[in-house]
């Protein structure tokens, strides 16, 4: 299937692994011209190299820490414009609800749903001007079932939502949307380092550590083991193309089934 995107500029944030790469990888197979970003110039490269050896596309990157104010500027000042914006940098930590402190509230914050923030409101009006855009934040089913473990991420993946949901109210009678995706658990990088630390700690291989975690921590799962990113980046780039353009406003369900709702 074309999803007819080819050409435009994507901006995919956090992209040098895991989800973000995957989409990076996807935009590109579909001829997007993407621009992967990263905190590190290495690697930025080397996700330049595995984009070009997966679809013989050759994409450019910007590195960048898009979690500070600073780092946005920088950013943009290399990149003024895009027609797909892909807002997924984000962090996560297990930690107890006591020992989470201030500094780290706002580190989540900044990162999670500042980065987009800053980064929409430079290109939705460029997207407008010229009517046609799409931005997608990458929530995550956290932002529905706040996790204890972790309660200061799950409170950025709900403000995500908020967030895209508001910006695409601006959208309206236009050719741009803003949709937010929520991802399940997923086999990205620091899920799949959380896992071995946790193999490794209870002596037990990693699929019986994800055996376990969908039976005590995610029971409601029902695809009943860890996504592969390039499973959210499929449906991230299907809502990027043309295609999808009565799908605005909406907190698209990603996630594998944990989400209990029917809506």
């Amino acid at each position: 299937m074309d999803l007819n995107i080819r050409g435009k500029t994507a901006v995919v944030t956090g992209s040098t692994g895991g989800i973000g790469l995957a989409i990076a990888i996807a935009l590109a197979k579909e001829g997007a011209s993407v621009i992967v970003n990263g905190r590190t110039q290495a690697r930025v490269d080397e996700a330049i190299h595995k984009i070009k050896t997966a679809t013989g596309a050759v994409a450019t990157g910007v590195a960048a820490d898009l979690g500070a104010a600073a780092g946005v500027d920088a950013f943009l000042k290399q990149v003024p414009t895009a027609a797909i914006l892909v807002n997924n940098l984000g962090i996560f930590e297990p930690k107890p609800f006591e020992k989470i402190p201030d500094a780290d509230w706002l580190r989540f914050f900044e990162v999670n749903v500042m980065s987009g923030v800053r980064l929409s409101r430079h290109y939705l009006p460029r997207m407008l001007a010229a009517n046609w855009g799409r931005i997608i934040f990458i929530s995550s089913e956290s932002a529905l079932q706040i996790p204890a473990e972790m309660i200061h991420y799950g409170m950025t993946k709900t403000a995500q939502v908020a967030v895209a949901r508001g910006l695409a109210e601006l959208t309206a009678g236009t050719e741009i949307t803003v949709n937010s995706v929520l991802a399940g658990p997923t086999a990205s990088e620091g899920v799949e380092d959380f896992v071995k630390q946790m193999a490794a700690e209870q002596k037990m291989d990693v699929a019986q550590i994800e055996k376990w975690f969908f039976k005590e921590v995610r029971p409601s799962s029902l695809l009943k083991r860890f996504e592969r990113p390039d499973e959210i980046a499929s449906v991230v780039t299907f809502l990027c193309s043309p295609l999808a353009s009565a799908i605005n406003g909406a907190a698209i369900r990603a996630e594998g089934g944990v989400v209990k709702a029917a809506v």
